[in-house]
């Protein structure tokens, strides 16, 4: 009997693809939809495996895309024939020391941390800033970051947090890279002054990386009139992550298991908006300060809802050592919460940020921008430069980016020539008008590649098309914060016991 060729390898190769077990770690081609809904075959890897009735079911992280993007799929959109197994290595050693069971997937290449030192005292050059005119002989000179002095190198390096030795009771947000860099900094071995990323976070950390904490492990989450996708796994109670929709009040922030139990609970809830101290309100815009200790649960409630969308952060139940601060948008129903950012009541490395978030309905709607501005008018009330806590993801970077570009042209583009001559103004002057910390002024300056070294002198050369964008991003913005209508009284934290 004679067969054909052709027949044999695809009985074989069906017979060999349907022996094949994909486990754990193995990385595959796996079909998904892209921004402009084209389909597209990504590098990813098998997290988990479960079975329902009649299929198997793999959750996937699709490597070097964000972790908010890992989903469950079927075998129809893996392609068995690009497919990986996990390199045979000794078992995963756990945190003390025994090993792990599951399989061991292929590792990325982790650079080593940088040590870097700590700031030193060096003046700050003054900078002069000239409009570009039509056809200026200096603006295609010195294009590039080499002519930066010693001075911005040391500056730059200060950005780097200093290991602090754990203090029992404090609430201390860990950095996924141990040694000491930020995640979001580039590295400054080769000479150039380190400053946040510009692609910000893609990778999770794998030194607290396991097989809970790697999956979504919340379906669905009711909010008020919202129902939410998360993005990242939250320690909510195990019995609650099974159910098909968590259902949270969105006055105190209660987990309820059913639909029934939370109408029970709005019956006896009093509570119409966040509990604390409203102490900005203009429009339906308001914001409400809540002590992380007075106001315990409510605290404890938000950081699980916050860790729903933020992966970069570690979660702990001690929330006494911070101020959170929620802003609302009211109607006739109450007020209803848009996003917070928390920050602790004493930062000794001038951290106004600790974490910051916008729930997925009210994102792309400027209210980033306006949280952030907020934190920076604390600052200036409190007389204080700061920064956010680092290490940023990927969405709060290009907003903090976005902010302090905007703001700071907005200064450089009000100043006004003096007796003829082009206007001076220097990176501390430019701190102290905005409460911004100049680690963060020099990073954004060149970000914006605005420096450039003519005639013995710095100047900052603003080009018509930087002009031209921030003018269009200004008219965008609809929602700046009013000083007026800010009602905050900064309080000494050093002087208070156990605050």
């Amino acid at each position: 009997l004679c067969v054909p060729s052709t027949f044999i390898n695809i009985h074989f190769q069906y017979i060999f693809f349907r022996q094949v077990d994909v486990i754990e770690g193995c990385r595959l081609p796996v079909l998904r939809k892209n921004q402009e809904n084209e389909d597209e075959w990504p590098l990813a890897e098998i997290l988990s495996v479960k079975e329902i009735p009649g299929r198997k079911l793999y959750y996937v992280h699709y490597i070097d895309f964000n972790k908010r993007l890992d989903e469950w799929v079927t075998p129809e959109r893996l392609d068995m024939k690009k497919l990986q197994f996990p390199k045979k290595e000794a078992k995963t050693p756990t945190k003390n020391g025994l090993p792990g069971s599951r399989p061991s997937s292929p590792e990325r290449e982790v650079p080593q941390a940088q040590q870097k030192c700590l700031p030193t005292k060096t003046s700050i050059p003054d900078f002069q800033v000239l409009q570009q005119q039509v056809q200026p002989p200096t603006i295609t000179v010195h294009l590039c970051f080499d002519f930066l002095s010693p001075l911005f190198k040391s500056s730059q390096n200060g950005t780097a947090r200093r290991p602090m030795p754990n203090q029992p009771g404090r609430k201390r947000k860990q950095p996924p890279n141990c040694g000491g860099t930020d995640e979001d900094s580039q590295d400054s071995s080769d000479g150039i002054p380190s400053a946040p990323r510009m692609t910000g976070s893609l990778v999770s950390d794998r030194s607290h990386d396991d097989i809970v904490t790697r999956m979504k492990n919340i379906d669905c989450i009711e909010l008020g009139r919202h129902r939410l996708k998360p993005w990242y796994f939250s320690p909510y109670p195990q019995e609650l992550t099974t159910l098909p929709i968590l259902y949270l009040c969105e006055f105190c922030l209660k987990y309820l298991k059913s639909l029934k139990c939370l109408q029970r609970h709005l019956t006896k809830c009093n509570l119409r908006h966040p509990p604390g101290n409203e102490i900005y309100r203009k429009g339906t815009i308001s914001f409400f300060e809540i002590d992380g200790r007075k106001n315990k649960t409510y605290s404890q409630n938000l950081c699980l809802l916050a860790k729903c969308f933020l992966d970069h952060k570690t979660l702990y139940y001690d929330t006494d050592p911070f101020l959170f601060y929620v802003m609302t948008e009211y109607d006739s129903k109450g007020f209803h919460i848009v996003g917070y950012f928390s920050k602790e009541k004493e930062s000794t490395e001038d951290y106004n940020v600790a974490c910051i978030l916008t729930l997925p309905p009210y994102q792309r709607r400027g209210y980033g921008k306006l949280l952030i501005e907020f934190s920076y008018e604390l600052s200036k009330v409190e007389g204080k430069t700061g920064t956010p806590e680092k290490p940023l993801s990927d969405l709060g970077l290009l907003s903090y980016r976005s902010y302090w570009s905007q703001t700071i042209l907005e200064i450089l583009m009000d100043l006004k020539p003096d007796n003829g001559e082009r206007p001076q103004i220097t990176i501390n002057e430019i701190s102290e008008i905005t409460s911004v910390k100049k680690e963060d002024v020099i990073s954004t300056l060149q970000y914006l590649n605005l420096i450039n070294y003519y005639k013995g002198q710095y100047i900052l050369t603003l080009s018509e098309d930087i002009v031209e964008g921030h003018e269009r991003a200004m008219q965008k913005r609809h929602l700046p914060i009013d000083p007026k209508c800010l009602h905050f009284t900064p309080k000494d934290w050093s002087k208070r016991g156990k605050w």
